[in-house]
């Protein structure tokens, strides 16, 4: 589970947010791309927020294998 007191410090105030448990893997990019970006440590963010039911989003939650994406929503 992400802990929201660990968070990647570029992600942007919203619902959804990296930590810094993020191992660069790619998929949360490749599930979601208009809400994640990865920074110069190569650790993902969300950039874009987006509704807290957002199917896209929600996958590359499920899918992300360290379990770094979280959703307060």
């Amino acid at each position: 589970m992400a802990d929201k007191n660990d968070k990647v410090a570029e992600n942007i105030d919203g619902v959804w947010y990296v930590d810094n448990n993020c191992i660069s893997c790619g998929l949360c990019i490749s599930e979601a791309p208009e809400v994640f970006k990865t920074n110069d440590e190569d650790k993902a963010y969300v950039f874009h927020q987006v509704p807290a039911d957002d199917p896209e989003a929600k996958s590359a939650m499920d899918s992300c294998p360290v379990e770094a994406i979280g959703n307060d929503g």
